[in-house]
């Protein structure tokens, strides 16, 4: 059985509020879980602590059992010092669509040239190549 440490929604419309839970993975977001290791409330300000509470003693002992931590979790993990995560580098997110398209354009159109231009030139006066007939 699959086991994944991840948020389940709580909290009405337009007022989220999450609960650190661990799950079959192949159990819904919101549905049966294992075990309730803490919330997380994204609508307070970051400097409060209420802002997240949860057993981290609980969630190693969970992660030493095989459960895998979802991004947000390995994130919350990384703050208390508990797993390292991976740092992840998307440069192209900050530049616009349209931006984007062009500088695809450009590139195919240089790529597209680049193979025309690299044909040498014939020296004047040489010999055509001749292929041979086909049988």
């Amino acid at each position: 059985m699959p086991l994944v440490i991840r948020m389940a929604r709580a909290g009405t419309k337009k007022r989220p509020f999450y609960h650190i839970v661990v799950a079959d993975s192949r159990s819904p977001r919101d549905g049966r879980f294992i075990e309730r290791l803490g919330y997380f409330d994204p609508l307070l300000a970051k400097e409060k602590t209420e802002r997240l509470k949860w057993d981290t003693e609980k969630a190693k002992a969970w992660i030493a059992k095989g459960a895998q931590p979802s991004d947000r979790i390995m994130r919350f993990l990384d703050a208390a010092g508990v797993m390292k995560r991976k740092p992840r580098n998307n440069p192209e997110r900050a530049i616009p669509r349209k931006e984007r398209k062009a500088k695809e354009e450009a590139a195919k159109a240089a790529a597209g040239a680049a193979p025309a231009a690299g044909a040498a030139p014939k020296a004047p006066g040489a010999p055509a190549a001749t292929a041979a007939p086909a049988s």
